[in-house]
């Protein structure tokens, strides 16, 4: 009761927000399903977790033109693995998955820029 009347600080109404969106996509939803972090194994909320989707080749690139040449049907194509990986905030950023960005650069909403690989057609 005196406290309130005494603290020479200024009361604050709301505490500051370092996101607009808490680092959650959660609007709306009081509780989300829980993943395990690909990483680390740590529980992270479904919405909070950084999603990638991961698509490879289930033989190496070394071994490609091997089985290519060993098979009978021509133009066959190798399966592949499709893979939705889940990450923590922090081994996200430990593996380089997502990176640390400065206060201005949270701002920016748009997804990076993707480098397509250069194809050398100089034969």
């Amino acid at each position: 009761f005196w406290l309130k009347f005494w603290c020479p600080c200024p009361v604050q109404k709301t505490m500051p927000s370092k996101r607009r969106n808490n680092g959650r996509s959660k609007h709306g939803r009081g509780h989300t399903a829980i993943v395990r972090c690909s990483n680390c194994c740590r529980c992270v909320p479904k919405d909070k977790a950084i999603k990638r989707f991961i698509v490879r080749n289930i033989v190496d690139a070394s071994a490609i033109r091997d089985i290519q040449d060993a098979s009978v049907f021509d133009g066959y194509a190798l399966p592949k693995i499709y893979r939705k990986v889940y990450y923590c905030i922090s081994a996200a950023i430990h593996s380089k998955v997502v990176r640390v960005r400065s206060v201005k650069e949270r701002r920016n909403r748009e997804p990076p820029r993707r480098y397509a690989p250069r194809r050398d057609d100089k034969k």
